[in-house]
């Protein structure tokens, strides 16, 4: 279950979406499946992007030093392209912001079964808003950001809408 500004979606599969798939949907879907397990539940996570120009890169030194500050490790990520499958595969694809839901719209295959989102769409109060890629040049300014998914996932994800945990 998935909570979108306040309207709950079925998603056992989730595909989060940037620009080049080595900074923020990677993160994005790291704090998804750390998330998942430590409130017990299982979904398939994956992440890309709509430009081909990393394709098989590791993610971004920057995105790796904010996962690795927040417990995750995204070292063995590859970056790999958006396809015509995902919008069949996966229950939601999630994008980081306006320019890139655009491309998975006029893109979307008109079978796909995949709905569409901003990621911060799942956070309350931020729905509509993006997460921006010139944060990443900045460290200590896109850790707010990750904060905000790894609580927005949390509530998104838990399906009693509980307390968070201590220590997470």
């Amino acid at each position: 279950m998935v909570r979108l500004c306040g309207a709950e979606v079925m998603a056992e599969k989730v595909l989060f979406v940037c620009l080049g798939n080595i900074c923020r949907s990677p993160l994005a879907e790291a704090a998804f499946r750390r998330e998942l397990k430590a409130i017990g539940l299982e979904a398939e996570a994956d992440s890309a992007g709509i430009g081909d120009w990393h394709i098989g890169e590791a993610p971004d030194r920057r995105a790796q030093a904010v996962a690795k500050r927040n417990g995750i490790d995204i070292s063995g990520y590859r970056a790999r392209l958006v396809t015509l499958e995902d919008f069949r595969r996966f229950g939601h694809i999630v994008a980081m912001d306006r320019k890139n839901l655009a491309v998975l719209k006029a893109m979307r295959p008109a079978d796909a079964t995949a709905e569409l989102s901003l990621l911060l769409d799942h956070v309350e109060g931020r729905c509509d808003l993006t997460v921006s890629p010139a944060k990443l040049h900045k460290v200590n300014q896109i850790a707010p950001d990750l904060a905000c998914l790894d609580y927005g996932i949390f509530t998104s994800v838990n399906p009693n809408g509980g307390q968070r945990r201590q220590g997470g």
